[in-house]
């Protein structure tokens, strides 16, 4: 079922049943608050079916992920590329989502870790990147842990102009 695992957590492919699960984390305004908005139902099918299609173009994704101890969906982590026009794009990107009842236990971290080695063994990648509005300390701690170091500070593009959500991070580690 699983692709590889780490020592609490499962990682795989998306499923139907997890457009549902998912959803429930994208309208979450404690989820979402790093993001310009929550999302509908639709927005996050069309999100599942393009991790899926990622998946089956390159073999990762965002993938879906499982607490081993109880196989529940806790949110994802995963592999993205990011496209936007940057002037360090396009990069190779490590990201996580997780419900609220898994945050601070360090899922995030141990995910992320896997999900790198992930990337390094099997995939073959030489360097990942990381991307955080600023107000997103959570995130840019985990980025920390995680070994990654900050490249620079950016206006994304894709924010609305004044948004608090605009100026971003990027991080960086080598693999």
């Amino acid at each position: 079922m699983y692709l590889f695992t780490s020592q609490r957590l499962g990682f795989r492919p998306w499923i139907p049943e997890d457009v549902e699960k998912m959803h429930r984390l994208n309208i979450n305004e404690k989820v979402m608050r790093y993001f310009p908005k929550t999302l509908s139902k639709t927005e996050t099918k069309a999100f599942v079916d393009r991790m899926d299609l990622l998946y089956k173009q390159h073999g990762y994704c965002y993938f879906a992920v499982d607490l081993l101890e109880t196989t529940s969906f806790i949110g994802f982590i995963g592999l993205d590329i990011k496209t936007f026009k940057a002037d360090f794009t396009p990069i190779q990107d490590i990201g996580w989502r997780l419900a609220p009842e898994y945050w601070g236990r360090g899922h995030a971290t141990e995910g992320a870790k896997r999900c790198m080695k992930f990337a390094r063994e099997d995939l073959g990648w030489k360097e990942i990147y990381a991307i955080a509005p600023e107000v997103n300390t959570p995130s840019i701690a985990v980025m920390k842990k995680l070994g990654m170091e900050k490249v620079k500070a950016f206006i994304h593009p894709q924010l609305e102009e004044a948004s608090p959500l605009q100026p971003c991070v990027l991080y960086k580690a080598t693999l």
